[in-house]
């Protein structure tokens, strides 16, 4: 039968598939359009199963703060163009819907099927990476940072107070998060393991330091201790120096801004994701 250009134009802009793949729909529908809707999505739906092992390095951090809670949903895909096409923006914010209409609080298979229709017209796998979700408890502030990128972003919750200066340095601990991305939140949260394997690294260096080589041992067990202590607190959040004011930690900031608010302050859930990691 005789495929009208109408129809695989309406076919086209329905479902987002080529021309030629709604053309060959409809004629093998017998141009019934729901059929051939459905043609076209049982191969889309074949060609996402083939394209599983592709790597997904491009995407977005979505991110939203609503009724006492704050979302960051990661989703990837294979370039940076879908990523930053208004239909795979769409998506991320519908996920963002769901997450808050079901109080979902990890990935669930719904936000799987939101991201299956955009991934069989563009093409590209794509997945739901991550889903955090933050319950923000009375008496606190919660701030949120989205990196122009869109690849990075942060949220941070500091209890016992919301006066204006939490709410300034709970920002600002969302900014120092993004352009520090530190490793870990405290150094309680470090593995064991990382500390050994660190303290290796540290003792083979100096062991092939000759001016190391004349320190009596006790000497160089303590330097060695100071090395580790002090690269562990490089990579925790609340031992770095605070973006805003190098000259303090972060918790020592904490300690400044709970006297400025006359507030005994605490963090609460804190959260950084950066795409990929």
């Amino acid at each position: 039968m005789e495929i009208k250009a109408s129809d695989v134009k309406a076919l086209r802009e329905a479902t987002g598939a080529g021309l030629m793949d709604c053309k060959k729909a409809l004629t093998e529908a017998n141009g019934d359009a729901k059929e051939a809707e459905k043609i076209l999505k049982e191969k889309g739906l074949a060609a996402v199963a083939k394209r599983a092992e592709r790597a997904t390095s491009e995407g977005r951090v979505f991110v939203r703060a609503q009724d006492k809670k704050i979302a960051l949903i990661e989703v990837t895909c294979e370039t940076d163009f879908v990523a930053n096409n208004a239909d795979f923006i769409a998506a991320g914010e519908k996920l963002l819907d769901i997450t808050f209409a079901n109080g979902y609080t990890q990935v669930e298979q719904a936000h799987k099927d939101v991201l299956l229709d955009l991934a069989t017209k563009t093409r590209e796998n794509m997945t739901v990476a991550k889903v955090n979700v933050i319950n923000v408890p009375d008496n606190a502030v919660a701030e949120t940072y989205v990196h122009s990128n869109f690849k990075t972003a942060s949220a941070v919750v500091v209890k016992g107070s919301t006066a204006d200066v939490v709410k300034q340095f709970a920002h600002d601990c969302c900014l120092h998060l993004a352009a520090f991305t530190p490793a870990y939140i405290y150094q309680k949260d470090v593995p064991q393991s990382y500390i050994d394997e660190q303290t290796e690294i540290f003792k083979g260096q100096m062991d092939q330091d000759e001016k190391m080589a004349s320190k009596p041992q006790n000497i160089k067990d303590n330097i060695l201790k100071s090395k580790v202590a002090k690269h562990v607190a490089e990579i925790c959040f609340v031992d770095q120096m605070f973006v805003k004011d190098d000259k303090v930690s972060v918790a020592k900031k904490l300690e400044e801004v709970s006297k400025a608010a006359g507030a005994q302050l605490e963090f609460g859930e804190i959260v950084l994701d950066v795409l990929g990691k």
